[in-house]
């Protein structure tokens, strides 16, 4: 499989063949204002351009996931360029309707059972933070892609450390994890997704697994930057299976 980093939770999946597009936040660097009641009043988002243009993005995307429907994982930008009749997969029926409201025409909720094109697709339960914020915050799902020729991938998407992961991991066994690891926080409530200390909690839990740090430093209320996750990781002893991309980077597995 390749994955590569686009920007923020943004990346590409080639998996047995077939080419997904996760998470498409495609508007241009600071189009959107800061998220508020967080660092960086003075910094609209997206922090940093796309590494690539939205036109290569989407040369022969077979299927469109979106985890769940914040703008950093699905913004007006997308709802304007992905393809109307686009392949798109999302956590439930309420963001499907959303879906079908913005013109998609090809909308399918997952399930823990979904299938395409032989590929093995299963809906993982998540929660974006602790506590009071959760309910703010809203559903979040991550995914479990599996096929016989490929090593099992698992995207957790927007969560933070908790059971749910550790019964994924378990369960699935999986050889790649994707973790959104920028410790992304509002002034008060506490982490939304992974922090240092999760991603460690994460190797423990599955110490054969590559891991790879995605939604870093491109919206306005990160606060893991990519150095301090390196010198963490290298610091704990598990640096060699920890990959922290650059925008526009590529890892084949």
């Amino acid at each position: 499989m390749n994955i590569k980093q686009i920007r923020n939770a943004t990346i590409v999946v080639e998996y047995a063949g077939k080419k997904f597009l996760i998470d498409p936040f495609l508007g241009e660097k600071g189009a959107y204002p800061p998220f508020p009641n967080s660092a960086r009043q003075d910094q609209n988002n997206p922090l940093v351009d796309l590494p690539v243009s939205i036109e290569e993005l989407l040369d022969q995307t077979d299927a469109v996931i979106v985890t769940h429907l914040h703008l950093d994982h699905y913004d007006p930008a997308a709802k304007e360029a992905l393809p109307k009749g686009m392949k798109m997969f999302v956590q439930n029926e309420e963001d499907a309707e959303v879906m079908k409201s913005d013109g998609f025409q090809n909308v399918e909720v997952l399930t823990e059972s979904t299938t395409y094109e032989s590929i093995s697709l299963t809906k993982t339960k998540g929660e974006h933070g602790r506590g009071e914020i959760l309910k703010m915050a809203g559903l979040v799902c991550g995914i479990v892609f599996s096929h016989q020729s490929e090593k099992t991938l698992y995207v957790a998407g927007d969560t933070v450390w908790y059971e749910g992961v550790q019964e994924v991991l378990d369960t699935h066994k999986p050889e790649i994890i994707v973790v959104n690891a920028g410790d992304n926080q509002f002034l008060q409530g506490g982490s939304l997704v992974m922090s240092k200390e999760d991603v460690y909690e994460v190797h423990k839990a599955a110490p054969n697994s590559k891991i790879i740090a995605s939604h870093m430093e491109a919206v306005n209320h990160w606060t893991l930057s990519r150095e301090e996750l390196k010198r963490f990781v290298k610091e704990k002893g598990f640096s060699d299976l920890v990959f922290v991309p650059n925008d526009g980077e590529t890892y084949t597995f």
